[in-house]
């Protein structure tokens, strides 16, 4: 048997050297990329919490409630801390259980805003912006359909409060607890000192902006070739193998990181490379949307309240029902997803008008909230 010149070990040790570089590098910017969005999330806070929790205290009707509900989370990235909000306004006595619901509906569908900024990094490539576009609007339109069916449901017949209020009594008397949490734990310390050096919000949006895009470009230049084969391997055959696990992975991820923003987003570059089809992605926003309760559920029983807790709960309870109906009518959302990312892609124009749209969307319920 002939042995191995020293040029091949050579060139074997050079070959894992390079692997060793990669993963490194491919790490260092997934951090970037998740630093990114949390650094966003807290200057949209820094900015809006406040104005958000004047917005959900001016709800008047149901439907302005799920669009205060929508603005507001839209304002600060956070469906868990409007839910939190919410939570505490009801245990002050602030707001009713009857308006705190749509509001919590309308935060489901707010906080996906930050799924579509991420898309927006393969625009430049139309095939992959189709499929990222589709990925990252699948998880709105399941979110405002499931809307669209519950909430004159809720408004009449009222089973989302029901249902809430029936599991807030197997709750009664629990205390208050934390959840940790690895994520900010490794990111947040960095943020602080990006928030301490500069206190003011419109500079760290766009820097936040900056980072996240060149860390999802770099990110996609890394993944591209033989590292995406093998993370794809892994994705279909581990992680994503069937829409349970995919389902699973959603939840326990998001409750986790306890942001449904951050793990969401994460798979919308794994969908415009081709790794993650649009069917495996589906069951994982469905779980991330039941994950990302767990935060505000933490935090009702923290107040005492049962009301608290039933608004928590409400939040849980809207998501399963809503899983209950688009699960097995999936393909209408699926197809609403598919056909958005179809005519985004067309062309530039598209391309800007769906931008167009997204922003309009953020104005329209303000100028219905304040002047009409």
């Amino acid at each position: 048997m002939t042995e191995p010149s020293s040029g091949q070990h050579a060139g074997g040790r050079t070959g894992l050297v390079w692997a060793i570089a990669r993963v490194v590098y491919f790490l260092a910017l997934l951090y970037l990329f998740f630093f990114s969005i949390e650094l966003m999330s807290s200057a949209f806070k820094m900015a809006g919490r406040g104005f958000a929790e004047q917005l959900i205290n001016t709800a008047a009707d149901p439907v302005a409630g799920l669009i205060l509900g929508f603005l507001a989370t839209s304002l600060i990235q956070s469906s868990s801390t409007t839910s939190t909000i919410v939570v505490g306004l009801v245990a002050s006595g602030a707001l009713t259980i009857e308006l705190a619901v749509p509001i919590i509906m309308g935060a489901n569908i707010g906080t996906t805003t930050t799924n579509t900024l991420v898309s927006m990094g393969h625009v430049t490539r139309p095939a992959e912006f189709e499929r990222a576009f589709a990925a990252s609007t699948v998880h709105d339109f399941f979110n405002v359909l499931a809307a669209l069916v519950l909430l004159p449901v809720e408004i009449f017949f009222h089973p989302i409060q029901k249902m809430a209020v029936m599991l807030q009594s197997g709750f009664e008397g629990a205390g208050g607890m934390s959840l940790a949490n690895p994520l900010k734990a490794v990111i947040k310390p960095v943020t602080e000192i990006f928030l301490e050096a500069i206190p003011h919000e419109i500079p760290l949006v766009l820097i936040a902006l900056g980072i996240l895009f060149v860390a999802l470009q770099q990110m996609m230049k890394v993944m591209r070739g033989a590292v995406l084969d093998r993370l794809e391997g892994l994705f279909s055959r581990v992680l994503f193998r069937n829409e349970a696990a995919s389902f699973g992975l959603g939840m326990i991820t998001t409750a986790a990181v306890q942001s449904s923003s951050a793990t969401t987003s994460l798979i919308v570059p794994l969908a415009g490379t081709g790794v993650l089809s649009l069917k495996q992605i589906y069951p994982y926003t469905l779980g991330a949307n039941v994950g990302t309760t767990v935060t505000a559920i933490l935090a009702s029983f923290a107040t005492g309240s049962p009301a608290a807790v039933t608004v928590a709960l409400a939040h849980l309870t809207f998501n399963i029902l809503g899983i209950c109906v688009f699960y097995p009518l999936r393909a209408a959302p699926m197809w609403l997803a598919n056909a958005a990312g179809a005519l985004a892609a067309r062309s530039r124009k598209n391309s800007a008008a769906v931008i167009a749209v997204y922003i309009v969307l953020h104005i329209v319920p303000i100028v219905y909230v304040f002047f009409l």
